[in-house]
């Protein structure tokens, strides 16, 4: 059974966003990425299938091995979710710096 899984509760795992920052750089193998946690090899297993049935991963085949790597589609569709919200909080910030900055000219 291939469960949908939403992809903010996938990245809300401390584990999944570090195998997500491991294979942005380069793909990687289970084997490999497994080796960078302290947790059981199907454990490090059950975070990839979840990453993968939110296609955050993508599964490429190379002879035996399976590699893994990141959809940047994907990516690209959370990062486009999230910019209203970063710039919203981006100008609340700077309003607030704009009236600290006034307030403490008084003093």
């Amino acid at each position: 059974m291939n469960l949908r899984r939403d992809v903010f509760q996938a990245i809300a795992d401390p584990t999944r966003r570090a195998i997500l920052l491991l294979v942005a750089s380069q793909s990687m193998t289970a084997g490999a990425i497994a080796s960078n946690f302290d947790t059981a090899r199907p454990t490090v297993s059950k975070h990839l299938q979840i990453l993968t049935e939110c296609e955050l991963l993508e599964q490429e085949q190379n002879g035996r091995e399976i590699y893994y790597h990141l959809n940047p589609k994907k990516i690209k569709e959370i990062a486009d979710f999230i910019e209203p919200f970063r710039k919203m909080w981006d100008d609340r910030f700077n309003t607030l710096e704009t009236i600290m900055k006034k307030h403490k000219s008084k003093e």
